[in-house]
């Protein structure tokens, strides 16, 4: 094949990343079912809380944290308010100090890749936490370059293009996220590769559409190397 250049998700996609994410939601949940609260219920105000915040706030474990702070405490009520705000806060320095779990067959098929094509790493949130997880995976030096945006959209999408000097015919998204990874990218003409994750978040779910790229849907990471 020839030389192609390779735009790389990362949470979820080289990294395990939301099911600590959804550990700690539903330790908060448990803490709110004696209250009568259906952990259905609950997770529902957390997602309409959490779209409403990261339209101000962005992504990261600080805007996920003050949605979880809100959901709870307005289901609480101001009784509870001193012991959850302590839990929250102690769950949330948790999942800050977690250090990346790599997902399987990832660092290999990366040296594969690298050999062979342009990688850059596309990733959306916070660019301190962001960067903090990358320097931890050691897997930095595959990437020739790294680009750490607020949002994934189209027009970030062709940003990226213009910026990279990016042929779009020989371009992949690689991901995990049908919202963020795959859509976007097919709409500004690049190719796409889905790689489904069973613990992918609920937020990132969407009906894959078309576009004017090629898609190809991979079971696994590892298994980029018989396409690429």
């Amino acid at each position: 094949m020839a030389k192609c250049t390779l735009l790389v998700d990362a949470d979820d996609t080289l990294w395990e990343n939301n099911r600590y994410f959804e550990r700690t939601i539903a330790e908060c949940v448990s803490l709110l079912e004696p209250l009568g609260y259906a952990p259905e219920y609950v997770r529902r105000i957390l997602n309409e809380t959490e779209r409403r915040n990261i339209q101000q706030y962005g992504y990261g474990v600080g805007s996920f944290g003050r949605s979880l702070e809100e959901t709870c405490l307005a289901l609480a009520g101001a009784l509870a308010a001193p012991q959850l705000r302590e839990r929250i806060a102690a769950l949330l320095q948790e999942l800050e100090s977690i250090t990346p779990v790599i997902l399987d067959g990832v660092p290999e098929t990366l040296a594969y890749l690298a050999a062979r094509h342009r990688l850059i790493l596309v990733t959306k949130g916070e660019p301190a936490e962001q960067a903090a997880k990358l320097q931890k995976s050691g897997l930095q030096a595959f990437f020739q370059a790294v680009e750490i945006v607020p949002e994934k959209d189209v027009s970030e999408y062709h940003r990226i293009v213009k910026q990279h000097r990016i042929v779009k015919s020989r371009a992949w998204m690689i991901g995990n996220s049908p919202r963020s990874d795959i859509n976007p990218a097919l709409a500004a003409g690049l190719n796409a590769v889905f790689i489904p994750h069973p613990a992918t978040w609920e937020l990132e779910h969407a009906e894959i559409r078309s576009g004017s790229g090629r898609l190809l849907v991979v079971p696994s990471f590892r298994s980029l190397r018989h396409h690429f």
